[in-house]
């Protein structure tokens, strides 16, 4: 039988599972990943939870292929360098994926986190039996990636589908979040944004969450925001739509647990952007594999 590794490296936990040929996770850890004791400490962890699973799994007749991880960007997919991700201090140029292959003697791919939560969703999640999927998670930023014909596809340096930094409101005066565009999307629309925007009008204290609440029980001022944020959210879809023409698109991330309040109004904003042609066709569903996602689609990668 032939498994896989799959490692979901983030700012807070690292989390570890192990699948087989079809992707199913047989086994999962979590430890926390302790960045800020530097790369080599947190590289030297994985290549022990590596091997320990490798030791355990050594027989004649279990063979694990390789290792995948969904790592925070920005990073080089095709290197498989880590280049400076703001939840990962430190991190600065690190060969990641050479380090650990010397460190585990296994093939190691890298690919950007939302990349692998792409490839979950599309071919065990929402997407599963799409040819083309694009997912977007609206989260503490926005990150994107998209699929096609069961196949990621990276871009040139790994960042094919990062909508987070498109430009959504060209106004000199838009606001410009840490390392983005001014007017950019994740700025305006994640669930970061919508925290920072609601404490500023009307001095919720408890992040988009607590906006989304206050909206629910009636706060005039919550619900502007939201419509706002809906607004944003549908011009980035349409551009994608435009582009891409995927023919489905996945929303994950942890802003969609208040789908209730934004999956509907979102669709039908978005068909107000998009050719009339493509409004009938237009599929718009919310992820399946919840907080699983990036370890699964790490998973799925194959080197």
């Amino acid at each position: 039988m032939m498994y896989t590794i799959g490692i979901d490296l983030g700012g807070t936990n690292l989390r570890i599972g192990f699948f087989n040929e079809q992707g199913e996770l047989l086994e999962e850890q979590s430890r926390p990943t302790e960045s800020e004791k530097g790369p080599n400490h947190t590289i030297s962890i994985m290549a022990n939870e590596i091997n320990k699973l490798k030791e355990k799994h050594s027989s004649s007749n279990s063979i694990i292929q390789s290792v995948g991880i969904g790592a925070p960007g920005p990073l080089n997919p095709q290197k498989g360098i880590i280049i400076e991700p703001p939840n990962l201090p430190g991190w600065v140029n690190i060969p990641l994926v050479s380090l650990l292959e010397e460190k585990t003697n296994l093939p190691v791919k890298l690919e950007n986190d939302a990349n692998a939560a792409a490839l979950a969703e599309a071919t065990l999640g929402a997407g599963k039996g799409a040819r083309s999927v694009y997912f977007l998670t609206i989260s503490t930023g926005i990150g994107g990636g998209y699929v096609l014909n069961g196949e990621l596809v990276s871009g040139a340096q790994g960042s094919c589908g990062e909508i987070g930094n498109m430009i959504v409101d060209p106004s000199p005066d838009a606001y410009q979040g840490p390392g983005l565009n001014k007017g950019a999307l994740e700025g305006l629309a994640s669930g970061t944004a919508i925290g920072r925007i609601g404490k500023e009008r009307f001095g919720v204290e408890t992040g988009a969450q607590g906006v989304v609440e206050q909206a629910a029980s009636g706060n005039k001022e919550a619900q502007q925001i939201l419509t706002e944020a809906v607004n944003y959210l549908a011009i980035g879809l349409a551009n994608i739509i435009h582009t891409v023409n995927p023919e489905i698109i996945v929303l994950g991330g942890g802003v969609m647990k208040s789908k209730d309040y934004i999956l509907q109004p979102l669709i039908e904003k978005t068909k107000q952007y998009v050719y009339p042609s493509l409004r009938d066709q237009l599929v718009i569903k919310p992820a399946h594999l919840d907080q699983k996602a990036g370890l699964i689609g790490a998973g799925l990668l194959r080197k």
